[in-house]
């Protein structure tokens, strides 16, 4: 089920929220999570009830392995619950491994030895990326933060629990199952409702009206380049700030609506996404994006490789190799390891170029306006160039992305906009562009709101600095704080407000007639 699907809105959640809130009242809050264990496992399996068998089978097989392997911590048994540990982490990611990339695998192995090996073609089921490394976190900090659960009602609700169940935030067993705790779960608070009412459909004014009308510029010019078709600098341009729009105000806008539902049950989820392309260099980006996953690949694969104990040289090889996994977590194909690549490699050179400005220049001094900006700007081509990589379908078709923004192929304007340039025509002409007919972009309204939402994105404020007298989410990274906006942009519970929510709800439920999946629900 889509957070976007009218379903969803109208007939799922008040149900959910109904239901829980009347048990939590009058029957207590075990039936109340009850309740949204069952309304979240029916949530997973709407599309396909088949996969419940996937999701069940891992949440019984980590549950009981979370025990057991605090069992043999308890009796002294330190290196057999570390090998039971690692049996459980391998156990889990060959889970993906089989649905994600045997395939891939397969595929390659044939181009390279010219077997015939025949491919599974095994669907990829929903979510399985996010419950399975959220599950590896939590076997992990068994081991190692004597972690454990052995209320199996109160595990299956840290697993499923649907705000966060599809496509993240990736989130501790610590930060979320001793919320329902506190007292007053399980009863209506009008505060906590309002208000993630309110951020949920910021989320999904987002998603609608802003995502997913952007792809109509991008995802044409991307199909062009999959078929083989050479692309101008302009279509080049549009389609990767396009897809980078996109993705965006996407992601951003899940995120926004996850946290927004959690909040009307009185839950706070780690904060996932802050205005990552505010970001002055690579690394801050990757503390603003998807901050979750983020943290996971520090903690659990950066660190377990080594981390920066081991020297320069070694911070830098575990860094590329951190980010090349991580790429190949969003998907099983050449284009998300290049992808991955690219940052590791741009995390490599912002890493060295630090230790250079410090260690050798003696640079200690506060950065300028327009250094962050020049810094801002190089980083957020930086993202854009690997965007490319991330939503093409095939290297070919990233290549023709990347030799049309270069002007591989022509720098032809429309014709008909030459009527827009009038006098300066001729001037636009002599620097060698020239007025001509595309094949894939003739929308003039193209430029101009693509070039509104990147302003949105760079200065406006987020959400949760729009939400913030609220505490809307947690925290995940000391060094990131929320800085408060100015007082007009700061939500309050009053009428104006809530008509600006109300009409942004309205747009986006019935502004529509297609109901689109989020981009992130694919990985």
């Amino acid at each position: 089920m889509l957070f976007n699907a009218k379903e969803f809105i109208f007939l799922f959640l008040p149900i959910t929220l109904a239901l829980f809130f009347w048990l939590g009242s009058n029957k207590g809050i075990r039936p109340a999570i009850a309740w949204l264990v069952a309304a979240s496992l029916f949530f997973y399996g709407y599309f396909k009830p088949v996969y419940l068998l996937l999701i069940g089978g891992s949440i019984i097989f980590n549950y009981l392995l979370g025990i057991a392997i605090d069992d043999l911590k308890r009796t002294g048994k330190q290196k057999s619950a570390k090998w039971l540990m690692i049996f459980g982490v391998t156990a889990n990611l060959a889970s993906i491994a089989l649905f994600k990339y045997a395939d891939f695998i397969i595929g390659n192995v044939n181009a390279v030895a010219g077997s015939s090996f025949t491919e599974l073609g095994l669907l990829l089921p929903l979510a399985i990326s996010f419950f399975t490394f959220q599950q590896i976190a939590y076997l992990a900090d068994c081991y190692n933060k004597d972690v454990v659960e052995r209320d199996f009602l109160n595990y299956s609700l840290f697993v499923t629990f649907f705000p966060q169940l599809i496509a993240g935030p990736i989130v501790h067993h610590t930060e979320m199952l001793p919320q329902f705790s506190k007292p007053g779960i399980g009863k209506i608070n009008w505060e906590n409702i309002t208000v993630g009412l309110s951020i949920f459909s910021l989320g999904l004014f987002k998603k609608v009206i802003i995502a997913d009308n952007i792809a109509t510029f991008s995802d044409p010019v991307y199909a062009a380049a999959l078929a083989g078709q050479s692309l101008t600098f302009l279509e080049a341009w549009v389609a990767a700030l396009g897809y980078t729009v996109q993705l965006y105000f996407d992601f951003s806008g899940y995120s926004d609506m996850a946290i927004g539902l959690a909040r009307m049950f009185g839950i706070l989820l780690p904060l996932n996404f802050n205005s990552p392309y505010k970001a002055t260099n690579i690394s801050d980006f990757w503390r603003r994006w998807h901050m979750t996953l983020s943290r996971f690949l520090r903690d659990y694969l950066y660190i377990a490789l080594g981390g920066n104990r081991a020297g320069q040289l070694r911070r830098y090889v575990n860094l590329a190799v951190t980010m090349v996994l991580g790429g190949l977590w969003h998907g099983a194909g050449w284009t998300f390891i290049i992808w991955g690549a690219l940052h590791g490699v741009f995390l490599v050179i912002n890493q060295a170029w630090q230790w250079f400005c410090k260690e050798v220049l003696g640079f200690t001094g506060k950065s300028t306006w327009y250094g962050r900006a020049v810094a801002r700007l190089l980083t957020f081509l930086a993202v854009v160039i690997a965007w490319v990589f991330f939503r093409a379908e095939s290297l070919d078709a990233a290549m023709a992305v990347i030799a049309g923004l270069v002007g591989g192929d022509g720098f032809i304007i429309p014709a008909h906009w030459q009527r827009y340039f009038g006098p300066a025509a001729s001037l636009v002409q002599s620097i060698g562009f020239e007025f001509g007919e595309l094949n894939y972009l003739n929308r003039i309204s193209a430029l101009p709101l693509i070039g509104l939402c990147l302003a949105i994105a760079f200065w406006m404020p987020n959400t949760q600095q729009i939400m913030h007298r609220f505490d809307p989410a947690l925290m995940t990274d000391k060094k990131q704080r929320i800085v408060p906006t100015i007082a007009l942009l700061s939500w309050r519970a009053n009428f104006i407000w809530v008509a600006i929510i109300s009409v942004m709800a309205a747009w986006a439920v019935f502004g529509s007639t297609t109901t689109s999946q989020f981009l992130y629900f694919n990985f």
